[in-house]
């Protein structure tokens, strides 16, 4: 490019480079994606996560060394925007007639967004007028006709489809057990009449697990969802689940999760059948379920401007407590909070020196990085992006302008956010409790110890259990939601006070240790639940989270190189037996 004679042939070539990295970045992504099945077949969960941080990272890295490569050999497009639309030109020639061509666009304004880093310089999060191939329905999934009551001759066909080199343990019981629980989970609605099962071709892989993904489709045109877990035994593959239900399967394939790994390709028909089942997710997170997290990133900012735009509301603070680190906004019609990171902490901030943004910020796009485990809220994460002034509450702009200006500045009618932090929008706890039945709270608060235990899971501890961080679903989970106290838990050193004779003078002498230093019987009082019936209820059911011996033997696990097993469905979707054969779902 340096030594092209003329701007015409530097862009091009510009052109030319970046659509062939994009090529060579999504062969490496479907087969690392590939690489999950075998992964499975040969029971190597250690393998998976390996290569699924492998794959989430896989992006970044190639579109940062890109734009360097670009920086250094094409300085001038860095400094003069309008050479993009001649490298944009050209590179749309190129992707126009793929079927991943709107990948490619992504791909491509991801590039010029980091040529751009550090600067106030917005860039579209769109992919402008696209051709958009069509896909039989035959190469995404596979329907077979029935009717009730299912025979296992339907559901060995069914049990078959995702094509695992692994062979049953036994086909025949596991398709009659499938085809029982169907059933007698169906039996009580007589209107229910069905038509045919619809799978999608392949499997649906993370960690340990493996899973079928369809639905049962009626003659009226009503849609079930129909989810079966896969278990790689000593003996063969066990069906081990079956989940029928929207929230079981919700939970399931939250963005609190990690991403699946699907090796059908069709990833735009893909999106669209799980929004038939998952109608209440967004159709831009459907793509993240399953890994496809730049394209879900222009799903969402569309879903966001075009609901701001349709419906004449304006951004304002979120309900809830303010928080000391981010600022949260959002408006009644979008399904999302919106975030920046203050320039300095209020009043309330308890960790001593602040970090600055940046930092906070890095935490936040590590807990996009990691497996979720069920207890973490995904972030997406937009940079250099433009919207219209008119969205927002005047008081808000005053105040995010005032108090976040490493994040946003006006640039006439628009709002220019150097970052932008989107989370699904969840119900804040301490809201949460005000006004929750006894039953329902006692239920909330029993999730949330398993979503601290998740949180070990992953490697990752929250120094502060305030439960204002923590947010519930309509489903009564809970999910952690604000990172700017998170810490590795490996970094973490777990001492105790309960072990000093009262009245014992002195400091302990942990108190002298560098570092971060948690006791776990400081857990409780953390929480700062003002109700005793749920404290006394939460210590019931999660002692162990009170004691050394539970944080020191998670830490082992970890250091050791072991995969903490996590579990993502209820029991009563297990399958005769299988609820006791392991402990963890994946």
């Amino acid at each position: 490019m340096s030594a092209a004679p003329a701007d015409k042939e530097r862009s091009r070539l510009a052109a030319a480079l970046i659509f062939d990295s994009f090529v060579s970045f999504y062969a490496e992504f479907r087969r690392l994606t590939r690489r999950a099945k075998t992964a499975f077949e040969s029971r190597d969960p250690g393998a998976a996560v390996a290569d699924a941080r492998t794959r989430l990272g896989l992006y970044d890295a190639t579109v940062y060394a890109l734009a360097e490569e670009l920086r250094v050999g094409y300085p001038a497009l860095a400094e003069h925007e309008p050479l993009w639309l001649a490298v944009e030109e050209a590179y749309r020639a190129r992707a126009g007639d793929r079927y991943d061509g709107d990948l490619a666009i992504a791909f491509l304004h991801s590039v010029m967004r980091r040529v751009y880093v550090g600067e106030w310089r917005p860039v579209d999060y769109a992919f402008g007028k696209l051709p958009r191939l069509s896909v039989p329905r035959e190469a995404v999934f596979r329907a077979v006709d029935c009717r009730w009551p299912l025979e296992a001759g339907v559901l060995r066909e069914v049990l078959q489809i995702g094509d695992l080199a692994v062979p049953y343990r036994d086909l025949d019981c596991d398709a009659a057990r499938v085809a029982q629980r169907l059933n007698e989970s169906f039996a009580s609605d007589p209107t229910l009449e069905l038509e045919r099962i619809e799978m999608i071709r392949d499997c649906f892989f993370r960690n340990r697990g493996a899973y079928l993904v369809g639905r049962l489709v009626c003659r009226d045109r009503r849609v079930k969802p129909l989810v079966i877990a896969l278990r790689n035994g000593d003996e063969g593959l066990v069906a081990r689940a079956v989940l029928v239900t929207i929230p079981h399967v919700h939970n399931l394939f939250s963005s609190t999760q990690a991403a699946f790994h699907v090796t059908n390709p069709h990833y735009h028909e893909i999106a669209e059948f799980l929004f038939t089942i998952m109608p209440r997710r967004p159709l831009g997170l459907q793509y993240s379920t399953f890994g496809f997290h730049h394209f879900s990133k222009v799903a969402i900012m569309s879903e966001i401007t075009h609901l701001l735009a349709e419906s004449g509301q304006v951004l304002n603070t979120a309900p809830g407590s303010p928080g000391t680190v981010a600022m949260a906004f959002n408006a009644p019609c979008l399904p999302y909070v919106l975030k920046v990171i203050r320039d300095r902490p209020t009043g309330g901030y308890k960790w001593g020196s602040f970090p600055g943004p940046p930092a906070v910020l890095d935490k936040y796009k590590r807990v996009h990085e990691i497996n979720r485990t069920g207890s973490m809220l995904d972030n997406t994460i937009f940079n250099n992006l433009k919207l219209e002034r008119t969205w927002f509450d005047p008081r808000l702009l005053q105040e995010l302008v005032a108090a976040a200006g490493n994040a946003v500045r006006l640039q006439g009618d628009a709002v220019i956010f150097k970052y932008l932090v989107v989370q699904r929008t969840l119900l804040p706890l301490n809201v949460y409790l005000q006004v929750a039945a006894p039953d329902k709270a006692r239920r909330v608060i029993s999730n949330l110890g398993y979503c601290i235990k998740n949180n070990a899971a992953a490697n990752l501890f929250n120094r502060d259990f305030d439960i204002r961080n923590y947010g519930v679903t309509r489903y009564l989970k809970v999910y952690l939601y604000d990172f700017d106290a998170v810490e590795a838990l490996t970094d973490m050193k777990v001492r105790t006070n309960t072990d000093r004779v009262e009245g014992e003078e002195g400091p302990p002498a942990w108190y002298f240790e560098e570092g971060f230093v948690f006791l776990p019987e400081e857990i409780e009082p953390g929480l700062r639940l003002d109700d005793r019936e749920l404290r006394r209820a939460f210590r019931a059911e999660h002692g162990d989270l009170l004691t050394v011996r539970y944080w020191e033997d998670m830490q082992t696990a970890h250091r050791t190189g072991q995969v903490p097993g996590i579990r993502t469905y209820p029991e009563n979707c297990y399958l005769e037996g299988e609820s006791l054969v392991e402990a963890a779902d994946e």
